[in-house]
């Protein structure tokens, strides 16, 4: 009746309580949002901890239950656990198989593609070598001494040499190190190389290279990827050499020649102890 009879005395009433519905909107509505942080940040921290508890359990845990299924003979109630451990962990590796699958399919196609219309995927690299002369067959090279005399080795020859070579395309690591082209340096070593010219028992572009040398000559010869350098069916370098005399050499080697992402432009280091004639029956005039 009093608010009938004086209509201003309402007023402050309904100011106060328009303002007080909007603070309380605002309020649950900031509330709805950090309920939802809540819980998406619980359920990132299941799913850790999950992951966590099923990776530790895999591995801790399997090998453990295997063994005594093995020594058994038969199926354990420990070895039914270590299965259902294997259950649990395998949605958590489907999604990074499909991820993995996914980055990795798009080179995959473009090399097949390149090898169904012959085409071999070497792409170019930014490495350039001015102070080497490039020859018409692809490989270059840069006399560090110039041999000596008027032998030079032809079809049928033996070549004594020694050598040295580096993945000059891939951080220049050496794979035969014997000091480098330091001249008498290779004299150091009496366990020379040997290899008949024409025989095919070296990389195509360092037995063109020894033809043109006179012994006592050093040089050094860059080997683009590819049909002057090492056969991809013959990753022990058994056929074709010069093979690496140490493990650690062939693998830094065989890590280069079978990793298309990176440039495996190879520098050999090569000094020619002598050249023996071909005798005509079969032998060789030492030289």
């Amino acid at each position: 009746r009093q608010a009938t009879e004086n209509p201003k005395a309402r007023t402050p009433k309904v100011t106060l309580t328009h303002n007080t519905s909007q603070s309380l909107i605002k309020t649950t509505h900031n509330l709805r949002i950090l309920k939802n942080k809540m819980r998406f940040i619980l359920f990132l921290f299941m799913s850790c901890t999950f992951a966590a508890e099923a990776f530790q359990c895999h591995h801790h845990h399997q090998p453990q239950h295997k063994i005594i299924s093995i020594r058994n003979n038969k199926m354990t109630t420990t070895a039914l656990q270590a299965e259902t451990t294997r259950r649990s962990i395998l949605p958590l590796l489907i999604p990074m198989a499909t991820l993995t699958s996914t980055i990795s399919s798009t080179p995959l196609i473009a090399n097949a593609e390149n090898t169904a219309s012959g085409k071999i995927d070497t792409p170019k690299f930014v490495q350039q070598y001015p102070d080497f002369v490039e020859t018409s067959e692809g490989w270059s090279y840069k006399d560090v001494q110039v041999g000596s005399g008027s032998v030079v080795a032809e079809v049928g020859d033996r070549v004594v040499y020694d050598w040295s070579g580096y993945t000059i395309g891939y951080f220049g690591r050496p794979f035969e190190a014997k000091g480098g082209p330091q001249g008498g340096a290779f004299d150091k070593s009496l366990d020379y190389f040997r290899t008949t010219i024409g025989s095919h028992t070296v990389v195509p572009a360092l037995e063109s290279a020894l033809t043109s040398m006179k012994p006592g000559g050093v040089r050094q010869v860059i080997v683009p990827f590819g049909p002057l350098s090492y056969p991809g069916d013959d990753l022990d370098h058994v056929r074709v050499g010069p093979k690496p005399t140490t493990f650690s050499g062939m693998r830094a080697l065989n890590f280069v020649l079978e990793n298309p992402r990176v440039d495996r432009t190879l520098l050999f280091n090569v000094k020619v102890i002598r050249v023996d004639k071909k005798d005509g029956k079969g032998g060789f005039i030492r030289g």
